[in-house]
């Protein structure tokens, strides 16, 4: 039995020194004896060599152990830290520092003590002591161990003799090589003289035969003899082991006995009442299972039912809901194997179905007569339709609703043009055949008339739209609704699911302790088993009904669709297998209110394609202010509707508005310019009358608020024409020109209230005519112009005058008109205002030059006139009666055109250039304030100049300080 623990012997030692001695190479010693693996259990024989502790050759072949170790003895002995080793090569070149210095500890391995062998000696020393003990109990040990080795030598030179080729795994006399080996045929050979020298041979090598056949057998013999001991002990065992297998199968017999009464006495009838209700629970199943395939059968049928109906929801889920149960609970059925690919042809003949009726539904929706009523046309068909298709995830059947869009669209236009060719007796239908030219050859109002008809379609026809649509979309919701109430049950169940297998797991725990269910709960305390609702879940009794029979009535399941109302009160059933993602949901829902503005858009776009054909000879560049702005009001009305109906901004007809506003202000400026250079070169520069429908449109503007007033031919006939212009309170004086330009001015600012897009391009315009009519009354009066244009003998003071007074009553207008149109522009365009800033200035410098040119005409009247001029009787002189018959001309040429406060400032700045130049002729004269003859005689003549300057009407209280005109004396 422990021949095991010696098939390995270990060399020992009777010295205490052995243990650190090198072991000497084993093929070198002996060669250890492989013994056959122990088939008995490992006992103690009493033989106290058994006890040994080294390994085992077959127990621990594949392991690693402490005799595996080895020292490499030269690299123990060849220490690099001694000295004197100059002959070494890293002596020689690294020279005596490289053997004395010291190495650096590294700072990575601790410092090693003889306390981190304490705990070590604390476990050792204990094992120590047994391994002591046990040394004393094996003392007879040594001796067996030296017979063992000399027997184990001994044998190892006895197997030596034997040929190695006998020893290999692989030997076999019937390879002709190895039988070569063993039995040469020189030994056979028997040609010539050698038969006695062969027979010798051949002797020879029987003997040797026979000699390694003894070597063999005693080897053999011998490990027989140690296995001696092991062999009787398995013997004995083996007696022993079949006296326990005797007892053991009477024990067993026994027990048979036993079991086989109390199964007949206590477990037969019940296995019986239990295998019958099981059989019963298989007839139902089988039962519930014809019943199913009956209903199945029928599907196909209810199938076209519904078809025939437009139940295209109820068929799909019919379809679903038999595949589903031809997939579950009656896979395998051979009579079915083919209606699951007819179910796939038919769902997918719906699908085709679906559109195509959805394409009729859109068309005939589209087409119907466009009347004022928006209602949906068959509200539950198309939420069926919709629903379906959600079903069947076609996610795009918008874009055929958008398609028919685009149609209707054109055919609207057409249809109207074509109406409305038909009505007028004046296009003939039949040389003209292009709708486009038949509505070219409309009169403005015609094509006003037609336009304005189109206007009013797309309007019911974007309702109707968005009508449609938002049933869809609410159709959409409706299904993202469901999908949102589903999850919420989905958690809840998971919770409740999650406390019930608590409850599951303790009856598993029950079960398997066996202890029935009965005896772990009361009466009561027994949960009541819950039925399967999943379509997994089969019928436990022939009260049971099977799926597909509760689905054939699509309108009326309850176990497969929930009941919900759509915007249009139409009850639906949406299914519980409509697997859409709440991203492609909300995308479709996106996708459609998308579809509407488009719908306005293509409506825009249709209606500008309409206005340029109209546009293309040039009729909207040739309308009037009115009906262009009966025109724009139009457009924009439709352009606010169609917002209003769809919530978006369409720019495509707003900015064909734009365009078209844009050359009607290029037009409309350039007939008022030209028309106001006309006036201006035909313009005399002589007070005109005013008009009361003149006069009535400077009262209109009021309060910084300017409109037209309306034209009321009886009134304006019986009032008269007035000699000047009351505007607040104060007299204008104007020419018939300006009377015109403050019209076209106010023109202007309707134009900007009726046609707000045109604000800023208005401004400009209006900024451009103000400069140059300023510009061009500057040429015509100051420059004098007005003589070759005109046909002017002279530019007269009166004609300067009156042109101030123009230019001041522009001005007057200049702040309410930038008023007016600080209130129509957005705050980023305020910057424009300026413009109005340099008007004005440009303005006041223009009155400031006539007013200079006005006392420039009396200064050089004075210096001629007072240059001549001499102290001498008679009193008053000559040249002060020019002089004061000159200032009496120009105040009846300017008062009645200037206001007194400007005619008296003109008469001061003409009175102070009569002082100066005065003056000078006093000084020239030598004529000094000394109360002498002279000083009397200039001082009648200023007396009489100053009386008939004051006796001028408006200068009476003039302050002329008459005493400047003498020399200071110093």
């Amino acid at each position: 039995m422990a021949s095991s623990h010696s098939s390995s012997p270990v060399p020992q030692s009777n010295s205490s020194d052995a243990f650190f001695k090198k072991e000497v190479d084993a093929t070198k010693r002996f060669r250890p004896v492989q013994s056959l693996p122990d088939v008995c259990p490992k006992e103690p024989t009493g033989n106290p060599n058994n006890l040994c502790d080294s390994p085992s050759l077959v127990a621990d072949q594949q392991r690693w152990t402490i005799y595996h170790s080895k020292v490499n003895l030269p690299a123990a002995l060849n220490d690099p830290r001694l000295a004197k080793r100059e002959s070494d090569f890293f002596t020689k070149t690294w020279g005596v520092d490289f053997v004395d210095t010291e190495v650096t500890p590294s700072f990575y391995l601790p410092q090693i003590t003889k306390e981190h062998f304490a705990l070590y000696q604390q476990e050792i020393t204990p094992r120590e002591k047994v391994h002591e003990r046990c040394k004393n109990i094996c003392t007879p040990k040594d001796t067996f161990d030296g017979t063992l080795l000399h027997t184990h030598d001994k044998s190892r030179t006895d197997l030596e003799q034997v040929p190695k080729i006998f020893m290999k795994p692989d030997f076999a006399l019937e390879d002709s090589l190895t039988f070569n080996a063993v039995l040469p045929w020189s030994h056979f050979s028997t040609a010539g003289g050698k038969g006695n020298r062969d027979a010798a041979s051949s002797k020879l090598l029987q003997e040797k035969l026979s000699h390694y056949l003894d070597i063999v057998e005693v080897n053999i013999a011998h490990q027989i003899s140690l296995r001696s001991e092991a062999f009787f002990h398995a013997m004995t065992s083996q007696h022993e082991l079949q006296d326990y297998l005797r007892k053991t199968s009477q024990a067993v017999k026994l027990l048979r006995e036993k079991i086989s009464k109390i199964d007949k006495v206590m477990c037969e009838g019940s296995l019986r009442v239990l295998r019958l209700s099981l059989t019963r629970n298989n007839c139902i199943k089988a039962y519930n299972k014809l019943k199913l395939m009956a209903t199945v059968h029928q599907t196909q049928p209810t199938v076209q039912l519904l078809l025939s109906t437009s139940e295209y929801v109820g068929a799909l889920d019919l379809i679903a809901t038999t595949q589903e149960v031809l997939q579950q609970e009656l896979q395998g059925i051979h009579s079915f194997r083919h209606l699951g690919s007819q179910l796939c042809e038919l769902e997918k003949l719906i699908d085709k179905m679906m559109i195509a009726e959805f394409s009729t539904y859109a068309r005939n929706d589209l087409n119907r007569p466009l009347e004022d009523d928006c209602q949906i046309l068959e509200e539950e068909r198309l939420v069926s339709l919709v629903f379906g298709l959600l079903k069947q995830r076609k996610l795009n059947f918008y874009e055929i609703y958008g398609d028919e869009m685009i149609n209707t669209a054109k055919n609207i236009i057409k249809q109207c043009v074509v109406n409305t060719v038909s009505q007028i007796e004046e296009i003939d239908t039949e040389v003209v055949v292009k709708l486009a030219d038949q509505m070219r050859m409309m009169n403005f109002p015609q094509w006003f008339d037609l336009l304005k008809n189109i206007f009013s379609k797309f309007t019911i026809f974007l309702k109707r739209v968005k009508a449609t649509l938002n049933t869809i979309r609410s159709v959409v919701f409706l299904v993202l609704d469901k999908n949102q109430k589903t999850r919420d049950l989905e958690d809840t169940l998971q919770k409740n699911s999650a406390k019930e297998s608590v409850v599951d797991s303790e009856v598993a725990y029950l079960t398997h302790e066996g202890m029935f269910i009965s005896d772990a709960f009361g009466d009561g305390e027994l949960p009541a088993p819950q039925r399967n609702t999943s379509p997994n879940s089969e019928p436990c009794s022939s009260d049971s009904v099977s799926e597909p029979e509760c689905a054939t009535d699509s309108s009326s399941s309850k176990e497969h669709t929930s009941s919900s109302l759509t915007a249009g009160g139409v009850e639906m059933m949406i299914s519980d297998d409509m697997k859409l993602t709440d991203l492609e949901l909300v995308r479709l829902a996106n996708n459609i209110q998308e579809l509407l503005y488009n719908a306005s858009d293509v409506c825009h776009d249709r209606s500008v394609k309409f206005l340029m054909a109209r546009a293309k000879d040039g009729f909207l560049e040739k309308l009037n202010s009115n009906e262009f702005v009966t025109l724009s009001r139009l457009m924009e009305g439709f352009i606010l509707d169609t917002e209003q109906i769809c919530g978006r901004k369409s720019m495509s007809l707003r900015g064909a508005l734009q365009s078209q506003a844009n050359r009607f202000v290029n037009r409309f400026h350039e007939e008022r310019k030209t028309k106001l250079s006309l006036l201006l070169d035909n313009e005399r520069w002589k007070q005109a009358e005013v008009p009361a429908e003149f006069q009535d449109l400077v009262d209109s503007v009021s309060d910084g608020r300017i409109s037209l007033p309306e034209k009321k031919p009886t009134a304006t006939e019986e009032r008269k024409p007035a000699e000047f212009l009351i505007v607040e309170g104060q007299k204008y004086a104007t020419v018939g020109t300006v009377l015109l330009l403050i019209r076209i001015i106010l023109e202007y600012c309707q134009c900007v209230d009726n046609i707000p897009s045109i604000t800023t391009d208005m401004l400009t315009r209006l900024s451009d005519l103000l400069k140059y009519f300023n510009s061009r009354s500057c040429q015509l009066v100051l420059g004098a112009g007005a003589l070759q244009v005109v046909g002017l003998k002279t530019i007269t003071t009166k004609n300067l005058a009156l042109s101030s007074r123009c230019l001041q009553l522009i001005v007057h207008y200049i702040p309410i008109i930038r008023a007016h149109f600080e209130a129509r522009l957005q705050p980023k365009q305020f910057s424009m205002l300026r413009h109005f800033d340099h008007i004005t200035k440009d303005y006041h410098d223009h009155i400031a030059e006539i007013s200079a040119k006005l006392v420039a005409i009396m200064d050089s009247l004075f210096d001629k006139l007072l240059s001549k001029y001499e102290v001498k009787a008679p009193v008053p002189s000559a040249c002060f009666r020019n002089i004061c018959k000159q200032m009496a001309k120009m105040h009846e040429a300017i008062y009645d055109l200037l206001p007194e406060e400007q005619t008296q400032m003109l008469f001061l700045r003409i009175n102070a250039s009569y002082k100066l130049h005065l003056k000078r002729q006093l000084v020239h004269l030598n004529v000094v304030n000394d109360g002498g003859p002279l000083n009397g005689l200039v001082t009648s003549d200023v007396a009489f100049y100053t009386g008939n300057l004051q006796a001028l009407k408006g200068l009476n209280n003039l302050d002329l300080n008459m005493a400047e005109i003498w020399e200071q004396k110093r």
